[in-house]
């Protein structure tokens, strides 16, 4: 019964510590972390539809060129290939990442490198040239969960 009792508070403990963890500033120019909207080709909300499928991050508004930076300190995990059509391959990439006891993603960024550590508001990469690609969109960076579930309670 204690064992019980005192891996009940645990849990509660580490799923508070979890719930309270907030992105900071992800790109220059948008330090509320200010999420894409609506725009020609869709919004930036999770669940949002797509032609056959439904959005499964979080868009954060980015200009093509800005420097994106780490939410808190992180752990580099290796590159994301975004996109299996060479068309999109300006914006083709992206970074795995963790810490906070998060696991995410970050798209359409061209990291500084792929391993290692980066501290909370140091420089992970590029914003990746997005209009090239998708004329007119509001240029972001698309935050998703390992797991695909919704980020939106981090921002």
């Amino acid at each position: 019964m204690k064992a019980a009792l005192l891996f009940t508070m645990v849990l509660i403990a580490v799923m508070s510590e979890c719930q309270s963890v907030r992105f900071g500033q992800l790109c220059s120019g948008n330090s509320s972390n200010r999420r894409r909207t609506s725009d020609s080709w869709g919004q930036g909300k999770y669940g949002a539809g797509r032609q056959e499928r439904t959005h499964q991050g979080l868009d954060i508004v980015c200009n093509d060129g800005a420097t994106v930076y780490a939410p808190f300190n992180v752990k580099l995990n290796g590159k994301v290939i975004v996109y299996t059509d060479p068309k999109k391959a300006a914006i083709n990439e992206g970074i795995n990442l963790s810490g906070e006891g998060l696991c995410f993603k970050l798209f359409y960024v061209k990291p500084d490198k792929y391993s290692g550590e980066v501290k909370k508001g140091q420089r992970i990469g590029t914003m990746l040239p997005m209009q090239s690609v998708y004329p007119g969109i509001t240029s972001h960076v698309h935050v998703q969960m390992c797991d695909k579930s919704d980020p939106t309670k981090f921002f």
